[in-house]
């Protein structure tokens, strides 16, 4: 068989060949070239077409079964439909076998745990066993490893020992391989009361037979272990999702691996005159998965220096059971393939590789493996390649599924990159593969020189969070390519993961050569950059790397970093860093200068379903429910004796309680926390959607700065935010003030600058704008404020005492006659100066690029006549979006169903298609949409749009919480919400459009 030389194929979710084409033209003669395809040349005759223009003929299962003319229309759907639908009697039984039994390989897992269990508590044998190889893994995988995540490894080795012997015809596997006979000891202890593993693996046996047979059709070493790659993908996230989740399994595409191995080969080539068959050259891929990586490094060694390379300088580490084993496999049989000698890879260890980095090294499983670990310490490793854990940490604290934190490596992190980081928020750089950068960059700065190759994550390319990241990796390394394959869904939503992203993850990906030499001239070094077309998919981006084959035919873009090394420049005024900063962190420190002195994030509460909700009967409830879950997992915590993992010791049932670490670190305390109805306040979740939450500081995981900001319900009625779109994030900058708590979400990953602050129990309120910014435009603007009425709304007055800035809220409606008692601006001036001229559409353009890597800054605009033009708007806009809920409803036409009962219930509203009505449920829908309230946005969504999305009758899957935006006192509040959004959103246009320029 030569399938590398067909035309084309098909293949299936398993990727296994399920279909060839060969083309030929129409002077062939087609009989005479398909068999002389097939009997001299080595092509497949299980299902392939041989085609010309006018003739198809297909062969199926060794014998020619259709002949067809294909320029007759009929035929060549008949031709084509056989062709498709056609199955091996191997495809069919493993199809049926896959459908039959992929709920029972998650069921056999569970039943294998509670059989674990049982063993545990009677079976002393294995319970010293299991205990014994539970402080193994301990010491080499995770020291807060639940016995859970334990027991889930032993069903991983049950599970698919059996796979190892038979598809790999390995059948001393477990004997030999040092990890598997550790486990093999304990399986055996397991099996020594009365639990059969032949007995019950009965039931499954049709489902290995099917897939063994199916392996067996592969004559492709290739396709074999693309096949089983893929097997245990499913099988692994069938059963162990959890695992799956945090250490972020993604498997590398061969086209990314063999670009990379290139690349690393012509870069040790031209920068250091080596190769990755010399001598002295110690390759390491320190997350190895399934092996790809290594398999496609001893492919591109010389044969005549593979057994060198293979007993004393290939290395590799893996964390997780499953990937280890078919790693060992595949590299030992990759090393068979090219010499026909079997030899055991010594050079695998199952090690945590962040692990290395700690002085101290337990014993990690076995000696031998230990021995591989301390060795692999002292190893001078010249080139790092692979695919690094992408994930940063578990999604819901009640999984106690935590990434391990690594004393050492969290510290290089924080006094490298996160140290020389002018970002606020840094949450990022925990994630695993910017550590697995750092502990590269480490190991090849000890050797003095070398090579770096990841595929990774391509955040830290432009994200402000990277900053001090970016600085070091200048530092670090005299060469860095970086080839963007973009995907990165969350920034571009016309992307799909699936068909864009090169790993169909949500996140952009990037391939990344960083080059270090012991003697480099100043003028070799550099920073070069090169990216895929956005919206090439998946399968064009993979075919561009097989063409380019490596890094040398790539064009690349040299990049010289500015002084906050930003890379990617695109669209950056220059004169950004000119204007007024709205906040800084050195100004919340008390040591520099900015207009607003404190600003924060909303509420991150960790646990959104249980302390926000549009009823606060049903808030209360869920409240209450929580805290009695607390109550009494708090008094079995200050009765027990012995010290406990906290996360194994709480209850972890998500319809009682969503545990944060906040939560957690309360109960070892032993707080007592007592329901208070005082605590339940107004906020806002999203632009528009006011929700009942509980602000207590234990149940809410960060509260940030908003005690000081609206500590108590009173300073709702005085004190405003404008909260603006944070950094880093590529939806569109927006702006809106509120006068409740918050949500951290209400502008993605906002900050929220408000004008008074206070005490956390509401007393001593202060003006949050600082007197630097009032000395700057009180300099500048000088000239009294025009005449004017103020219109209806929130309103102010100066205080009695000229000059002074204290401000004094008006009745909601009133009206007043507006002058200048000193002729300067006020620090609320300064507010609505600083709100109106971010609605600038002028601003928002031309900083655009700049607003996503930092905060606003605010220009001084050059005529005090258009500063109090921006003044007037920001009051303005000020009344329309904090007092929402208060405008006139926008005039729409009601179109009532005959044929349904009145309501005024929702359930899920939606847009007509041309956007002109709502459908508001089945009785009712809202005509008339003008398009001007496409025209205000927020973000991607206009204010009636985030109505629609927020407005509607959810339920939370954990906890089963209902949360119903209707309202039993006042049945009409959300059709009169929209009205009143659209009136926002048409004001608030006409508002804009009249703004003077920047």
């Amino acid at each position: 068989r030569n399938p590398a030389s067909v035309d084309g194929g098909m293949v299936d979710t398993f990727s296994i060949p399920r279909a060839w084409w060969e083309a030929k033209d129409t002077k062939d003669d087609l009989l005479k070239e398909a068999r002389k395809k097939i009997n001299d040349d080595g092509y497949p005759d299980d299902n392939i077409i041989f085609q010309s223009p006018t003739q198809a003929i297909v062969y199926q299962d060794g014998r020619k079964v259709l002949d067809e003319d294909i320029s007759k229309p009929a035929a060549l759907i008949y031709t084509l439909q056989a062709l498709f639908d056609y199955r091996a009697e191997t495809q069919q039984d493993w199809e049926r076998a896959v459908e039959d039994f992929k709920p029972k390989i998650p069921d056999a897992a569970r039943a294998l745990v509670t059989i674990i269990e049982e063993e545990r508590l009677k079976n002393q044998r294995f319970v010293t066993a299991f205990n014994g190889f539970a402080t193994l893994c301990r010491a080499a995988v995770n020291p807060n490893l639940a016995d859970l995540a334990v027991e889930e490894m032993l069903v991983q080795h049950l599970l698919t020992e059996r796979i190892f012997r038979k598809v790999f015809h390995n059948s001393e596997f477990a004997e030999r391989n040092v990890i598997a006979h550790e486990i093999e000891q304990v399986i055996m202890a397991l099996t020594s009361r009365k639990f059969s593993r032949e007995e019950f693996f009965k039931p499954l046996d049709r489902f290995y037979i099917a897939l063994e047979r199916r392996a067996d059709t592969l004559d492709d070493y290739d396709q074999k272990q693309t096949f089983l790659n893929t097997v245990y993908e499913k099988f692994f996230q069938g059963f162990a999702v959890k695992v799956a989740d945090t250490h972020g399994i993604v498997y590398t595409p061969q086209p990314i691996v063999s670009f990379i191995v290139r690349s690393v080969e012509e870069i040790l080539k031209k920068e250091f005159g080596k190769s990755l068959s010399d001598k002295g050259v110690h390759i390491l891929d320190p997350f190895v998965g399934t092996g790809n990586f290594i398999v496609r490094v001893m492919r591109e060694i010389k044969k005549t220096a593979l057994k060198h390379k293979f007993q004393h300088e290939l290395h590799c580490n893996e964390v997780l059971l499953l990937p280890y084993y078919v790693a060992a496999m595949n590299i030992e049989h990759e090393y068979y393939e090219h010499t026909g000698e079997y030899l055991p890879f010594d050079g695998i260890c199952l090690v945590d590789t962040f692990e290395l980095a700690e002085e101290k090294q337990t014993q990690l499983f076995t000696a031998q493996n230990t021995d591989r670990v301390n060795q692999l310490k002292k190893t001078p490793l010249f080139v790092i390649l692979g695919n690094p854990p992408y994930n940063a940490g578990q999604v819901n604290e009640n999984d106690n599924n935590k990434n391990r934190k690594y004393e050492t490596m969290d510290k290089r992190v924080k006094e490298t990159y996160s140290k020389d980081s002018k970002a606020t928020l840094r949450a990022q750089l925990g994630d695993p593969y910017v550590k697995a950068i750092r502990w590269a960059s480490d190991k090849i700065r000890e050797n003095g020189e070398g090579v770096v190759a990841f595929v990774t994550n391509n955040s830290f390319i432009d994200a402000i969070a990277f900053d001090g990241m970016r600085k070091h990796l200048e530092q670090d390394f005299d060469q860095v390519y970086i080839l963007d394959l973009g995907g990165n869904v969350r920034k571009n939503p016309k992307l799909s993961g699936t068909t864009h992203n090169v790993f169909g993850i949500q996140v952009g990906v990037s391939i990344n050569l960083f080059v270090k030499k012991k003697k480099q001239p100043a003028k070799a070094k550099g920073l070069f950059y090169a990216r895929m077309d956005e919206f090439w998919r998946k399968e064009q981006k993979l075919a561009f790397l097989d063409t380019s084959e490596s890094y040398s035919k790539i064009k690349w873009e040299e990049v010289k970093p500015d002084a906050k090394h930003n890379w990617l420049m695109e669209g950056l005024q220059s004169g950004f860093e000119d204007l007024l900063p709205l906040g800084t962190k050195e100004a919340k420190a008390g040591e520099g200068d900015a207009i607003f002195s404190l600003y924060s994030r909303g509420v991150q509460t960790g646990r959104d379903s249980w302390v926000f909700n549009f009823d606060g009967k049903d808030l209360e409830r869920h409240i209450k429910i929580t805290l009695k879950t607390y109550d009494e997992d708090l008094f079995r915590w200050s009765r027990e004796k012995a010290k406990k993992n906290i996360d194994d010791f709480v209850t972890s049932d998500g319809t009682k309680i969503s545990w944060t670490e906040t939560l957690k670190v309360s109960l070892q305390r032993k707080d007592e926390i007592e329901f208070n109805k005082n605590k339940i306040r107004q906020s806002l979740y999203r632009p528009f959607c006011r929700e009942l939450l509980y602000f207590d500081n234990r149940l809410i995981h960060r509260r940030y700065q908003m005690h000081h900001i609206f500590p108590t319900p009173a300073t709702e009625s005085e004190n405003r935010v404008i909260c603006v779109k944070g950094i880093g994030m590529d939806k569109p900058f927006h702006a809106l003030m509120v006068a409740n708590i918050p949500e951290v979400q209400f502008t993605p990953n906002g900050q929220c600058f408000p004008f008074y602050t206070y005490d956390e129990d509401g007393s001593n309120r202060r003006e949050n704008i600082s007197d630097w910014a009032l000395e700057k435009f009180r300099a500048a603007y000088s000239t009294p404020r025009p005449l004017r009425e103020r219109g209806r709304g929130e309103g102010y007055v100066n205080s009695p005492s000229p000059g002074a800035n204290t401000r004094h809220p008006l009745p909601q409606g009133a009206r007043v006659k507006m002058g200048a008692a000193s002729g300067a601006p006020t620090k609320l001036d300064i507010f609505h100066y600083v709100y109106g001229l971010l609605h600038s559409p002028e601003y928002r353009e031309k900083y655009s690029a700049n607003l996503r890597l930092e905060l606003p800054r605010i220009p001084m605009v050059k005529s005090a006549n258009d500063f109090w033009a921006f003044v007037t708007a920001g009051e303005r806009l000020a009344d329309l979006h904090v007092n929402y809920e208060n405008q006139p409803e926008y005039k729409l036409e009601f179109i009532e169903n005959p044929e349904e009962p009145l309501s005024w219930r929702v359930e899920k509203m939606r847009l007509s298609k041309d956007k002109t009505a709502v459908v508001y449920n089945g009785f009712l829908t809202l005509g008339g949409i003008p398009p001007q309230a496409f025209e205000y946005k927020l973000g991607t969504r206009s204010a009636l749009e985030w109505v629609i999305e927020r407005y509607q009758l959810t339920e939370d899957k954990r906890s089963g919480i209902v949360n119903d935006p209707n309202r039993e006192d006042d049945p009409q509040y959300i059709s009169r919400l929209i009205g009143q959004a659209l009136t926002v959103s048409v004001e608030t246009v006409k508002i804009v459009e009249s703004l003077p320029g920047i």
